[in-house]
């Protein structure tokens, strides 16, 4: 006597007791075929991946050091035009003082510096 168990396996096998493939998993010849990759060609993998994304922040780094240049010669310029003008206000202030020492002496030869009281 055969046991509901064994009715059913013996009912799935064909061909020289090869099991029929089960529909409830079916997969697509390519599928079946497709080859798993090996650790090297994960890790291979993964590398390119991580240098894909390293060079992109290279990228940007480098970017951001241009900006970062720019900015510099940028503020380099300011300080030079800033320089430029504080050198022009002394030789500016510079000439006030001597041209008020100029006219102060003058008014006092020609006596226009004294109040009568």
């Amino acid at each position: 006597m055969a046991t509901p168990e064994y009715y059913e396996w013996w009912s799935k096998r064909v061909n020289d007791n090869i099991p029929e493939p089960g529909h409830e998993n079916s997969q697509t010849i390519e599928e079946h075929l497709r080859v798993v990759p090996s650790e090297l060609e994960i890790i291979k993998q993964d590398f390119e991946r991580r240098n894909t994304e390293l060079d992109k922040k290279i990228e940007q780094m480098e970017e951001e050091k241009m900006n970062l240049k720019f900015d510099t010669d940028i503020q380099k310029l300011e300080a030079e035009r800033l320089r430029k003008g504080k050198t022009k206000a002394e030789e500016d202030l510079d000439s006030l003082k001597t041209d008020y020492k100029k006219l102060c002496r003058s008014m006092r030869i020609a006596g226009l510096g004294k109040t009568s009281d």
